[in-house]
């Protein structure tokens, strides 16, 4: 009697340890992202995307794979805008089989700790919440990022600038000591070198700053024609909130690398929202093509229908990290792991964030497109080329 019951215990924990997928018809997928604290207004896009999207691929009839068909599952956790418990849950989620693959946290600092997690448990993760060159400097091969290069953040922006009349001829820089700024900043200046720019102040602040009073002096000491202002949507709406408060504005423009595209900076800032620059990868403009919500537009009108806000890139490149995973499942035509991660290196698809395509490193190609908000709306500005009239030069506080 004594045999078979240890017989029992040893089947039972072969059961627990095995793939979650072997179980029943059901794929899951784990992800921590920030659904409390400092980054949770950003962090939402990722939890609402990966709900909305594995929602629609379940309701299109799941994936197939061989002669079984599969539904979609997440289990995601909330790291609580904390770096240290996300890699405490995504060790949870990865280390006893309990989900078969990973979706990415938001910023580059925790897709960087977190990443490392699934590279050690040889799980693949598909992140579009990361953009630092630091993910992808590591040699990992179970990897992916679907968000533009960090380096390549303000491209555009420079590009537009030399365009503009007056030109623009001195630069502060200012960014966070976070890994996705720090790639930030040294793209910046190589652009701003070759473009013949002349940078008046190069200064990092602590990640996470929220009196950014002594920053703001040097800037207006140096008086630039432009800022640059990378950081994520917390810091940068802080940091506009305060400027108004002391009076400091560049002479021509501001642009700043996170949150301008994003429903939320508008609604913090109401009319001081306007004339403020940035950057996106993605607008809804139903020209994206997708196998499963047919295009941008419609992925952007159900998320509004479903959430109650407007999606920006970050939410679209969510979706379409779901979607790389869905592809590479068929493409693989197996949920093994090393198989599927094989498959998704291959990637070569239209999504409704991006033409999905990874470099040898792991990461896509994506254009940055520049913006501005003009009466609470964003308008598209520069691309590659001139797509429309800035408000130009930007007034000072006290002028609008």
């Amino acid at each position: 009697m004594k045999r078979y019951w240890q017989a029992g215990i040893a089947l039972a924990a072969a059961a627990v340890v095995g793939p979650a997928w072997a179980q029943t018809n059901v794929i899951t997928f784990g992800s921590a992202v920030q659904m409390t604290g400092k980054d949770a207004n950003t962090g939402r896009y990722y939890k609402d995307a990966y709900e909305l999207t594995i929602d629609k691929i379940n309701a299109k009839g799941g994936i197939k794979v061989g002669d079984k068909t599969y539904t979609l599952k997440l289990d995601i956790r909330d790291n609580q805008s904390d770096t240290n418990l996300g890699v405490q849950l995504y060790t949870q989620l990865l280390s006893g089989a309990k989900v078969d693959f990973a979706l990415g946290p938001y910023s580059s600092n925790d897709a960087l700790v977190d990443s490392a997690v699934a590279e050690k448990y040889e799980t693949p993760m598909v992140q579009g919440g990361g953009a630092s060159s630091q993910i992808f400097s590591r040699g990992f091969k179970y990897v992916f990022g679907t968000l533009p290069r960090a380096e390549d953040y303000f491209s555009s922006t420079v590009a537009m600038m030399g365009t503009l009349d007056p030109k623009p001829k001195t630069v502060a820089l200012v960014t966070a000591d976070d890994a996705f700024d720090v790639a930030v900043a040294e793209g910046t200046r190589a652009l701003l070198k070759k473009a013949g720019i002349e940078v008046v102040l190069d200064q990092q602040y602590a990640q996470k700053s929220s009196d950014f009073s002594s920053l703001l002096a040097l800037i207006k000491s140096k008086s630039p024609d432009v800022v640059l202002w990378g950081g994520l949507a917390a810091e940068v709406i802080d940091g506009i909130r305060q400027s108004k408060s002391l009076d400091v504005s560049a002479k021509d423009l501001t642009s700043f690398t996170v949150g301008v595209p994003t429903a939320d900076f508008r609604t913090s800032l109401g009319k001081d929202a306007d004339y403020a620059f940035g950057m996106t990868a993605w607008l809804p403009t139903g020209t994206l093509k997708d196998e499963w919500f047919g295009d941008d537009a419609q992925f952007n009108r159900e998320f509004i229908a479903k959430f109650g806000s407007e999606p920006d890139y970050h939410a679209a490149s969510a979706a379409a990290d779901v979607e790389v995973f869905a592809k590479a499942i068929v493409q693989a035509g197996s949920l093994d792991k090393k198989a599927v991660r094989d498959a998704i290196a291959k990637s070569d698809f239209d999504s409704l964030f991006a033409h999905v395509k990874f470099a040898e490193n792991g990461q896509i190609d994506v254009p940055q497109i520049a913006i501005q908000i003009q009466d609470g709306k964003i308008v598209p500005i520069f691309s590659d080329h001139p797509i429309n009239k800035p408000l130009y030069p930007v007034p000072s506080w006290g002028k609008r």
